[in-house]
Parts: C-alpha cells; structure tokens; sequence
C-alpha cells in the first residue's frame, strides 16, 4: 500500500488567521535568527481554537476528556465527504441533508470521520465566514446515533453563531467525540475512501488543538 495523493484541508496559522470572534489573534515572532543566534527559532502564541483545529469533549463539557487523552483513533479514519453545498447563509443541514448525502453509498458508522463540504470556505476572511450553514440536532443525533464519533466542516462551528447554546457540539461532547472545524479544500477530495487524518498537537488537559488536516488517497 502507498499514498497515491495527500490533499491539505487545513488553513495557515499566521497574524492574518481569522480567528472566532473573542478569542486570541495569533502572534508570531522571531524569538532566534540565523543571523544573530546561528538558527532559526518561532515564538508563536495562539489560541487552542486557532485556525483548522479540533475540539474535545472537555470543550463543552466539565470533566470530559482534554485532547491528549482522547483516543487517537478518533483523529484517523475512512472519510465520509457530504456534500451539502448550496445552502442559504445560517441554514441548518437537517437529518435529511445528511442522509440523502450518505443515499448510495456506505452507511457512516463507527471509526468514520464525517466532513461537511458547506461550501463556506469561499468566505473565509470575511464576515460573511460566520453566517455560515450549522449542523441540526436532528442530524447531530443521527450521526451518532450510527456510532461516528467525529464530525468536521468547512466553517467556523458547527453550530449556528447566532444566540446559540451551542447543541451540536454538547452532543458531540457529551458522546465523546470530536469536532473538527475551519477545514478548506473539500471539494478536492474527489477520489473514493480517503484516508482522513485530524491529529492534533498533544496539548496537556487542552481543551481542543489546532491540526494539519489531510486527505490521502491510497492504492493497494
């Protein structure tokens, strides 16, 4: 078995990374340089919820797992890629979104990561980015239902910015699971069971960490 391609779905951590309303903007600078010290060495200072990142159960719920000790089978897994573009802004992808995406194909089930493709990469660093489509529910309940227990998407929630109580992610939470948000580059994962890796830096008793999100393609 080799990989035969490897897409990036993650967003550049720099100054200009637009960040969740309140939380920290990233800063990084020169700590060490070559020309001074004899190398190169980055002084970064970011938020645990910085740019593609995933969050813990201990995000959403008191006591729940940090994120260096959430079993790292929940990071890797066969991908299951929905393709719910074309919503309006701030519409919920209901039960039924979800299951006419997966109508065809395998059921998602346990040890399988499923990604929303919203479409709202495009809006990226604009404020449009945060009137983005959420996750029901509904459909949050189904997913979970069938055993998956680690949902991603193209945006920064996947719950709905506006007075929300933030239900999808307690859901997650509360099943312990994961969420991974600020994911781009979906529509390139045009090939079939791509193998969906979202590890996380080990961040002690972390609440969420941010990732190099990929997906590989692999021939026998």
């Amino acid at each position: 078995m080799r990989v035969r391609r490897i897409v990036d779905l993650s967003r550049t951590v720099s100054g200009d990374t637009q960040v969740y309303p309140g939380d920290p903007v990233p800063v990084l600078t020169p700590h060490a340089t070559l020309e001074r010290d004899g190398y190169n060495l980055l002084r970064v200072e970011i938020g645990s919820q910085t740019g593609t990142h995933v969050d813990a159960p201990l995000h959403m719920r008191a006591g729940a797992a940090p994120i260096d000790r959430v079993p790292l089978e929940h990071f890797v897994g066969r991908g299951i890629v929905l393709d719910v573009r074309g919503l309006p802004p701030r519409t919920a992808v209901t039960r039924r979104h979800v299951v006419d995406g997966v109508a065809g194909g395998p059921d998602p089930g346990p040890g399988e990561i499923v990604l929303l493709h919203t479409g709202w990469a495009e809006h990226y660093g604009t404020d449009a980015y945060f009137e983005h489509p959420y996750l029901s529910e509904d459909a949050c309940r189904w997913l979970l239902g069938r055993g998956v227990r680690t949902i991603g998407l193209d945006a920064p929630s996947i719950d709905s910015a506006l007075g929300s109580d933030y239900p999808a992610h307690r859901l997650v939470a509360e099943a312990g699971g994961i969420v991974c948000e600020n994911l781009c580059n979906l529509e390139l994962v045009d090939f079939p069971d791509p193998l969906i890796s979202l590890l996380p830096l080990r961040l002690r008793d972390a609440d969420g960490a941010p990732v190099r999100a990929v997906a590989i393609a692999l021939e026998p």
